[in-house]
């Protein structure tokens, strides 16, 4: 037995050194390498949490996430497999019954089915034409069930991987579809705040159940068919009786919307998740509430009970999946790397720190060598919409959703001081090039200076008629630059007294983004009009012909120059990072790569990587080298 331990020991230790080697970027974990888009080195963070499921078997727990489909070992929690292939956000996913087959549905309005063994694509289903939000296989796996937010529930035939019945009846985007233990009936939950219990030879409607007063999350029936549990966004539950339509418990206790429930195999006992971060355990025939699990720190999205019912699974926004003990309650392991939209992204000085901004009100710090998650600075209360390094690297700024600046030790994560004269959103920020100041941008209409050793500040620049979206230092510090959000001027200040210089007219719509050259002779901007401008900062004339840069399809977000002035880069919802000559204005090339709006792009300092924050939840770390081998 001894020997055994031994070799089993042994065993470990080489997965674990296998799994360290270092590749040219350093101990880079594996799961930040997989399926990245051409011209990616590496991804930070694993992306938002729509859905979990159980296999069948009970091994591994599937997550439906914004970048793709995550395959978790069901006990241990490590990473299996990241599927992607869907160009949006994953919405949901489903297991065939025995388990060979894998299901998820998109943004992108298609179905996919996947081989679990082999994680290939096996069929692509069209015919939806708006976002698909839930899937289920029927209990013989001939059939897959959908609905959408084009307000239909669709049958699909996969024996020929064709639309067999599209069940028309809801009047608003469909939530939730569930079939009974026979196959019978199939029921679908929708915005309208019905249930419909449809026929699934026929298509025609049994029954509409009604007593819910808003959007209903979430329907599940009980195994043996006779009781349907369903989740309402008033934060109720209800449990109902199928055979007679009628509600026999409405369940009440949490505090916000309730948005995932489940029976568990043996049908005595009902889960519920909540955006009040809480999961709930009930009795179905008595309506007790029979425990509380209440370790996540963000809503929780959705709720699985494994195949044999002695583990739960919970995936919530605060980016961890959570699995508990049924009987107990206890958490028996926590799987964490998701995360949240990305509002905008930073550099150290020295190029080994990334700082991203996010929705959860945090902001992280990530080692870019090991493209591990140093700390997460918390503190806000609201969405990070800004962050920024002081030029000696000692310090970092945040902007955020709840009027304040707060200014942190990047070193030991302490928060060192809290600004709050800004009365709306704070959602610029820039430090000047000696480090003696930063300017903030925010929706009251203000950019405002500050002397980042004292807190104090030092000007208020008014001029602007709406949100300041944008604002940046130019290399000398002599001037700064910031955008409206309603007249779409640029406006030059001077950097030190805040004098206004001068007005830049040429957008037609909010000015988004702000970046000096390192010359400081150009200015980039990006704008909602969906072009990208080149200024001239001296004279205030547009460049390139004076005409602005098209070529993306919507809303610009985000503008950087590369530190040699080669080249510079635009991004925004129509999810592409484009590359452009400052010189003559023509398009080098782009990536393509996230699955959600590119809000906010940066330069390392040496110029050989680009950091691009995404709302898909993540940020990639593009190879500039590589790219400039093959175009120069």
């Amino acid at each position: 037995m001894l020997f055994r331990m031994k070799n089993l020991n042994l065993f470990f230790f080489l997965i674990i050194f296998v799994s360290l080697l270092p590749t040219s970027n350093g101990f880079v974990q594996a799961y930040t390498r997989w399926n990245l888009p051409p011209g990616a080195i590496a991804r930070l963070g694993k992306g938002n949490i729509n859905e979990v499921k159980y296999s069948p078997d009970g091994r591994t727990i599937a997550v439906a996430s914004s970048i793709g489909i995550w395959l978790y070992d069901a006990h241990t929690g490590a990473e299996l497999a990241l599927i992607t292939g869907h160009t949006r956000n994953v919405y949901c996913v489903a297991f065939s019954l025995d388990g060979q087959i894998l299901a998820s549905g998109s943004r992108d309005n298609t179905i996919r089915l996947w081989d679990r063994q082999t994680r290939k694509r096996k069929a692509t289903l069209v015919g939806h034409t708006r976002p698909v939000r839930a899937i289920a296989f029927s209990p013989d796996g001939n059939t897959l069930a959908s609905t959408s937010e084009d307000n239909t529930v669709r049958l699909w035939n996969l024996r020929i991987r064709t639309l067999k019945k599209t069940l028309t009846g809801h009047t608003d985007m469909g939530r939730s579809v569930a079939f009974s233990p026979d196959g019978k009936i199939l029921a679908s939950g929708s915005d309208d705040g019905t249930i419909q219990m449809w026929d699934t030879e026929t298509g025609q409607s049994l029954q509409v159940l009604t007593d819910h007063n808003r959007n209903v999350t979430s329907i599940a029936f009980s195994p043996d068919g006779q009781s349907l549990v369903s989740g309402c966004d008033d934060g109720t539950v209800g449990v109902w009786d199928v055979r007679s339509g009628k509600l026999r418990q409405h369940l009440t206790g949490h505090t916000a919307y309730t948005v995932s429930v489940a029976f568990s195999p043996d049908g005595e006992t009902i889960v519920s998740a909540s955006w009040d971060n809480a999961i709930h355990l009930w009795n179905p025939d008595t309506g007790e509430r029979l425990r509380e699990l209440r370790e996540h720190t963000a809503p929780v999205v959705s709720v699985a009970f494994s195949p044999h019912g002695e583990t739960l699974v919970s995936g919530s926004q605060d980016g961890t999946i959570r699995l508990w003990d049924t009987q107990t309650g206890a958490a028996k392991n926590t799987v964490d790397g998701h995360t949240s939209d990305v509002k905008t992204v930073a550099f150290s000085p020295d190029g080994k720190t990334l700082a991203s901004g996010n929705t959860r009100n945090t902001i992280h710090l990530w080692d870019t060598e090991t493209c591990v998650r140093v700390t997460t600075l918390v503190g806000h209360d609201g969405v990070v919409y800004a962050v920024a390094f002081s030029p000696d690297g000692g310090t970092i700024v945040s902007g955020s959703w709840d009027h304040t600046i707060r200014l942190w030790d990047p070193e030991t994560g302490q928060h060192k001081q809290t600004l709050s004269e800004h009365w709306d959103d704070v959602v610029a920020l820039a430090y000047s090039p000696d480090g003696d100041r930063f300017a903030s941008g925010s929706h009251d209409g203000t950019v405002r200076l500050w002397d980042p050793k004292t807190g104090t500040e030092l000007e208020v620049l008014q001029g602007h008629t709406g949100d300041v979206r944008a604002v940046a230092f130019s290399p000398d510090g002599k001037k700064l630059a910031s955008g409206d959000g309603n007249d779409n001027k640029i406006r030059l200040w001077d950097g030190h007294d805040g004098e206004h210089i001068l007005t830049l007219v040429g957008h037609q719509r909010d000015v988004t983004g702000l970046a000096f050259s390192p010359d400081g002779s150009t200015l980039a901007s990006a704008s909602d009009d969906r072009t990208v401008g080149l200024w001239d900062v001296d004279t205030g004339q547009n460049l390139q012909n004076l005409r602005l840069l098209k070529g993306h399809t919507t809303y610009v977000l985000t503008v950087a120059f590369s530190p040699d002035g080669k080249t510079f880069v635009s991004a925004g919802r129509d999810m592409m990072i484009r590359l452009w000559d400052p010189e003559t204005g023509i398009p080098k090339s782009g990536f393509v790569g996230h699955t959600g709006y590119v809000q906010s792009v940066a330069y390392a300092p040496d110029g050989r990587t680009l950091a691009s924050g995404s709302t898909d939840g993540t940020v990639l770390l593009w190879d500039m080298t590589q790219f400039q081998s093959k175009t120069d």
